[in-house]
């Protein structure tokens, strides 16, 4: 969450033209209704199903580059899924990072809660194990430019 995963991917898709696709932005417009509005009328399980079968649907299409939510890696079915047919790029962001990009941020139903900060950092250190487990390629996203940090995966991914 707040890792540039939709910056860096709008903008790697366009340098090696390739679709992009926001998957949370997919979901939202299959139910016609915002992220933060699906939890909170159905749910984070309801979300998560909707979030699975997406999954299993966009994952067969090639010369894609897709920003998932930051918690698809946490059903082991999405990853296999997404490990089978694409290459998984992590951009690593630190916490004090993701703090000060989370900040003022209203619109992410995990850390609409009293400590933000406390929950921001369980949920990376949570999510971090499982994202270098599946990881082909870490890139480091603190305080970088998404332009110079997607030119950074094209060159890592032709060498």
């Amino acid at each position: 969450m707040g890792s540039g995963k939709s910056t860096v991917g709008r903008i790697l898709a366009k340098k090696i033209k390739f679709i992009f696709i926001d998957l949370d932005r997919m979901i939202e417009l299959g139910e016609g209704k915002k992220i933060k509005d699906i939890f909170s009328l159905e749910g984070e399980k309801y979300f998560r199903d909707l979030e699975s079968n997406i999954t299993e649907k966009i994952f067969n299409n090639k010369n894609c580059i897709v920003a998932c939510g930051g918690g698809i890696v946490e059903r082991k079915q999405n990853m296999e899924i997404i490990k089978n047919s694409s290459t998984v790029i992590y951009l690593n962001i630190s916490i004090r990072e993701a703090l000060e990009r989370l900040e003022n941020v209203n619109d992410r139903p995990l850390i609409e809660v009293k400590n933000k900060k406390e929950t921001i950092k369980k949920l990376i250190r949570k999510r971090d194990t499982l994202y270098r487990k599946y990881a082909d390629l870490i890139m480091d996203n603190n305080g970088k430019d998404p332009l110079k940090t997607a030119n950074k995966i094209i060159t890592a991914l032709k060498a």
